[in-house]
């Protein structure tokens, strides 16, 4: 999904808006400089950004994204730790929402991979002038991994969607999609490496436990503004879950709908199934900035306790008592 950019009307405009840039640029720079670094999961390193292990080009992305990125209230953003179930949820919200616009016999979904279904705020903010989406109907959609912690406050009053999926199964579905995207010149990234990163709270967008915190804890006091949501739950009543994603949208269903089938059909629509056997998702291309993915990548198992093939008893003792530790006292807990 391509978004044409905002671009200064006069030049006077022009001059305060290459001004301001200029000035991000510099403080990207001096960032670079001064942020500790460790070895990255797809790139060579990752930076320690306000506490979290960030891609550099999602760093400066932030910074654009903080400068020039305008939330309207209606605003629905899917957050998610990456490898979360994301490509699933995308599906599943894009069609609760436009489910008037399409008939299920020839939906976008059987002709588009669901990433295309809205934007990936971090990538399209990733270079100045940043994506403009002020054509966009209300409500707006859009996708982020940015933890709650570096958004900006301005997005305070929309409405979140969060997914978040058990750690171990995280780990190893980001293993396998970062070592297919990992940058050509870079060595083989082993398993073993991977989990000691991970143990360590280095990995894209990580801490994984300072991540979904930064959407629990807000989850628990305003929960009209942010629906949190487990990849288990969703894999286990997906139907349940469809129906509290169209009342926490604003769009709950008809009687009339929950009778003819709407609710079983955007599931079966969306299903791990389906969307992995189309066309599109086969042979499709999408765009991230500048890096490219095949769709195929987003479909790879779907299922629930998958880290059983990769982890040993040792490791997975490991990384729950990490986990345990790190979210004690929350409440939060996860368990495949």
């Amino acid at each position: 999904m391509s978004h044409q950019s905002i671009i200064p009307q006069t030049p006077l405009e022009s001059k305060e808006h290459e001004d301001h840039y200029n000035k991000i640029c510099k403080d990207y720079n001096h960032l670079m400089e001064t942020m500790p670094k460790s070895n990255g999961w797809r790139v060579e390193h990752l930076y320690n950004y306000n506490g979290l292990w960030i891609n550099p080009i999602y760093i400066k992305a932030n910074l654009l994204l903080h400068a020039y990125f305008k939330p309207q209230p209606t605003d629905i953003f899917l957050a998610s730790f990456m490898k979360s179930g994301t490509t699933w949820l995308k599906a599943l919200i894009f069609s609760t929402l436009t489910r008037h616009l399409y008939s299920f016999s020839d939906h976008y979904l059987h002709h588009h991979g669901p990433q295309s279904t809205f934007p990936f705020l971090d990538s399209e903010c990733e270079s100045y002038p940043i994506s403009d989406f002020t054509h966009m109907c209300s409500p707006r959609l859009f996708a982020t991994h940015f933890p709650r912690t570096l958004l900006p406050e301005s997005m305070a009053s929309c409405k979140f969607v969060y997914l978040c999926r058990e750690p171990k199964d995280v780990l190893v579905s980001k293993w396998v999609f970062m070592s297919k995207l990992r940058e050509k010149d870079l060595p083989p990234f082993s398993l073993d490496e991977a989990f000691d990163l991970f143990c360590e709270g280095v990995s894209d967008y990580g801490p994984f436990w300072e991540h979904v915190l930064s959407y629990w804890r807000p989850s628990l006091e305003s929960s009209e503004k942010i629906l949190f949501l487990k990849y288990e739950e969703v894999k286990r009543q997906p139907e349940v879950v469809v129906r509290r994603l169209a009342t926490f949208m604003g769009v709950p269903f008809t009687t009339e709908e929950v009778e003819k089938g709407v609710v079983e059909n955007i599931v079966k629509l969306c299903s791990f199934e389906n969307l992995s056997n189309l066309e599109v998702n086969k042979k499709g291309v999408e765009k991230f900035g500048k890096v490219e993915v095949e769709n195929r990548e987003f479909f790879r198992k779907g299922v629930i306790g998958d880290w059983r093939n990769y982890l040993s008893d040792e490791m997975k003792q490991r990384i729950d008592g990490i986990i345990d530790e790190k979210l004690k006292g929350s409440a939060l807990i996860f368990g495949a």
